[in-house]
C-alpha cells in the first residue's frame, strides 16, 4: 500500500481510508482524531473524536461537553479499522500530540500537527517517532525564521517595565498555550507580584493550574483600577472598549510573528515579544534530518522554501496542500 492510499487530503481534511478517519478535519465526519486544541485544528460537531486526556477536556471547556457523540481517550497503541494509530508528545500546547498511523502494509506515517522542540514548560517535551513519511507543519518554514531564546525575550520585557515603570504593559497572546506560556516565562524571569488576566483566559488558566501548572496569583483585568503592571489578553481584547481603561499603556504581543517587523506595525505593537511554539527554521530542518523519513510531505506554512531545502538535501518530499487553515494561533 502506497502513503497516498493510507492518508491524502480532501474537502474534509486529511483523509486515511485503511482506518476510515480523518485527522484534524476542518468540517464535521464520523470519525476524527484531533492533534491539539487549537481551534484550527479541533472543531466541534464531530461524530467519534479521539485524541489525548487533555486534549478533550481543552475541547470540552471551548464547545461544550457536547463536542462530540463520542470520545475515546488516546492511550497506547489503539487499532482503528485496519490501521493502528498512537499518539506522542508535539510540545506545542498543553496535551498536543503526533499522532503515527500504522497500516497493516505500507510505510509508517508520523502527522506531527504543530510542535515544538525548545522546552515549553507547559506541556511534555516533542518525542521524536521514527517513520517512513513524515508530514510536517511549515509555520516558519523560512531560513529568515530563528527564535531568540525566550528568556532573552522576557528579559526585553523587565527591561521595558523597568523604564516605564508608570505605564501597564499589556501583552497580547492566545487564550490557549500561548497566554499560559507567557505567564510561567514572566515568573521564571522573576515577576512575582500578581499578573492580571482577561477574563477570556480564566478558564483556560485554571485548567492548566489544575494540570499541575504553577502560574503564580492571577487577578482579573477587568475591574476599572487593575492593581498589576502585567496584564495578559487575547489578541481580540485589543481592538475592543476593554483598551482604554488602561492610562497610556504599553503595547505588546507575543508571537513568533513579531519577528516579521511589518505585521508589529501592522498590529501597533511597541513591545514585539518573539516567543513562538512552533518550530523556527533551523529545528524544523534538524528535526527532519533527525528523523530521516524517506519521504516528507509539507503543510500549514511556507511549503516552497522546505520543499527547496529536501531537494538540496535529497530527500523525496510533496506540499501537502488542505484548504480551509488559517494562519496558526502563535
Amino acid at each position: 500500500m502506497r502513503a497516498d492510499q493510507i492518508l491524502h487530503p480532501t474537502e474534509a481534511g486529511l483523509y486515511c481510508p485503511p482506518g476510515d478517519f480523518f485527522i484534524d478535519p476542518i468540517r464535521p465526519v464520523r470519525r476524527a482524531l484531533i492533534t491539539h486544541g487549537h481551534g484550527d485544528h479541533a472543531r466541534s460537531g464531530h461524530g467519534a473524536v479521539l485524541a489525548t486526556r487533555q486534549t478533550l477536556e481543552i475541547m470540552a471547556i471551548r464547545y461544550g461537553a457536547d463536542f462530540a457523540t463520542e470520545v475515546q481517550q488516546a492511550d497506547g497503541s489503539i487499532r482503528v479499522a485496519d490501521t493502528t494509530v498512537s499518539f506522542h508528545p508535539a510540545g506545542h500546547i498543553l496535551g498536543s500530540a503526533q499522532i503515527a498511523v500504522t497500516p497493516r502494509k505500507g510505510p509508517k506515517i508520523v502527522v506531527s500537527g504543530d510542535y515544538c522542540r525548545r522546552v515549553n514548560p507547559v506541556c511534555a517535551p516533542y518525542e521524536p517517532v521514527a517513520c517512513d513519511v513524515f508530514v510536517t507543519e511549515a509555520t516558519f518554514g523560512l531560513p529568515v525564521f530563528r527564535h531568540p531564546d525566550p528568556a532573552a525575550e522576557m528579559t526585553r520585557l523587565l527591561d521595558s517595565m523597568t523604564e516605564f515603570p508608570d505605564r501597564p504593559h499589556l501583552i497580547g497572546a492566545y487564550a490557549l498555550g500561548k497566554a499560559q506560556r507567557l505567564i510561567v516565562l514572566a515568573r521564571e524571569a522573576g515577576i512575582e507580584g500578581p499578573i492580571a488576566i482577561h477574563g477570556a483566559l480564566q478558564r483556560l488558566c485554571d485548567y492548566h493550574v489544575g494540570q499541575g501548572v504553577d502560574l503564580g496569583p492571577l487577578i482579573p483585568a477587568t475591574v476599572e483600577d487593575v492593581p498589576a503592571r502585567l496584564v495578559i489578553a487575547p489578541p481580540s481584547a485589543f481592538a475592543s472598549p476593554w483598551v482604554q481603561r488602561f492610562r497610556d499603556p504599553v503595547i505588546g504581543f507575543a508571537s513568533g510573528w513579531m519577528q516579521v517587523r511589518a505585521r508589529a506595525r501592522q498590529r501597533g505593537v511597541e513591545l514585539p515579544l518573539i516567543v513562538s511554539d512552533h518550530v523556527d527554521w533551523p529545528q524544523l530542518t534538524a528535526t527532519i534530518r533527525e528523523l530521516a523519513p524517506s519521504e516528507v510531505w509539507i503543510t500549514h506554512g511556507a511549503e516552497d522554501g522546505l520543499m527547496r531545502w529536501c531537494q538540496i538535501e535529497g530527500i523525496p518530499a510533496r506540499p501537502l496542500r488542505l484548504v480551509g487553515y488559517e494562519d496558526e494561533p502563535e
